[in-house]
Parts: C-alpha cells; sequence; structure tokens
C-alpha cells in the first residue's frame, strides 16, 4: 500500500461544557468516508466508551456527537495533516499538529486521553509542550490491535469516568 498524504477533514467535537479531550492520531480511511471518528465497524471505541459511560451503543453520528457532549467530552485528533498508509498509524510520515488552542481555549479541559501509542508519542512531542497538559495514554481500540479484549478495554477506559467524575467536584 502506498503513503498518501491526508489532511484531516473532521471538525472537532466539544462545546462550552467539555471537561475531558479525547484524541486520536488521524481518521481512518472509513472514518473519513462515513464522515466522523471511529468509523470503522470493528473499531471497538464507541462499544468501549458507552459502557464506560453506562449508555447505549449510539448508532449514528448524532447519537455519537450527544453521548460525547451529554458527558462532557471533546474529541478530535493529534494531527492536522500527515503521510500515511492507509489507517496505520506506525507509517506515520511528516505529522503536522492540530491547534487544539481551537477546543482548550473554549473549555475548562481539565484531562486529555490519547488513543494508542502513536497518538500518544505524537501528542507529547507536538502538543504538550503548548498545553502544559499531561495526556494520559490509553490503548487502541483498533481492530489492528486483537491482542486487547473487549473487557480489558473497558476497563482501560474507565479512567475516563474517574476525570468526568472529579471534574464535577
Amino acid at each position: 500500500m502506498e503513503s498518501n498524504i491526508v489532511t484531516h477533514t473532521l471538525e472537532p467535537i466539544f462545546d462550552k461544557n467539555s471537561s475531558v479531550l479525547i484524541l486520536g492520531t488521524m481518521p481512518s480511511p472509513r472514518s473519513r468516508e462515513n464522515n466522523f471518528y471511529y468509523g470503522h465497524p470493528q473499531n471497538r471505541f464507541w462499544r468501549v466508551l458507552s459502557s464506560v459511560l453506562g449508555e447505549g451503543l449510539p448508532k449514528t453520528n448524532e447519537e455519537r456527537a450527544e453521548l460525547l457532549l451529554s458527558h462532557g467530552i471533546a474529541l478530535w485528533d493529534v494531527l492536522a495533516s500527515c503521510e500515511i498508509k492507509g489507517a496505520d498509524d506506525s507509517s506515520i510520515k511528516k505529522p503536522v499538529p492540530n491547534d487544539l488552542s481551537i477546543i482548550l481555549d473554549k473549555c475548562d479541559i481539565r484531562a486529555v486521553f490519547t488513543t494508542g501509542s502513536k497518538a500518544f508519542a505524537l501528542y507529547r512531542r507536538f502538543c504538550e509542550p503548548g498545553t502544559g497538559i499531561r495526556a494520559i495514554p490509553l490503548p487502541s481500540t483498533s481492530p489492528a490491535n486483537c491482542r486487547m479484549t473487549l473487557e480489558h478495554l473497558i476497563h482501560s477506559y474507565s479512567v475516563i469516568g474517574e476525570a468526568l467524575n472529579n471534574s464535577l467536584k
């Protein structure tokens, strides 16, 4: 598979009540086709997050956005553009970070989480120096991360629920 230069086309999801920010690397080809984050049917992000939040599985993009916003979660990606082969984060070259101030200047973000080790490494390199917020790395929910069971992912992502509870205090 050839590398392609990909520019991020999805808007960040957030509102003034967002207190937790979840960042991936770059939307996959399927996510870009579906015009929403974690759009591959085998990606477990929405199953994991809805379980952590104690909600039913959202089926539509509107329901997914509502799930996030109703719980004070902002969602975006670390990168604005990069060279990448398909959805293979390990192939990323020439990364250009998103301007996270678009969210951080409008919300009281108290915790940042990254989905996958590449998102964490890119955030630490490009974003953390400017934000001053240390990210908490979470495992990837990608189908490529098949060694991680759904139960283990839910357990790992439970820290999001804890961060949301702490932001209410």
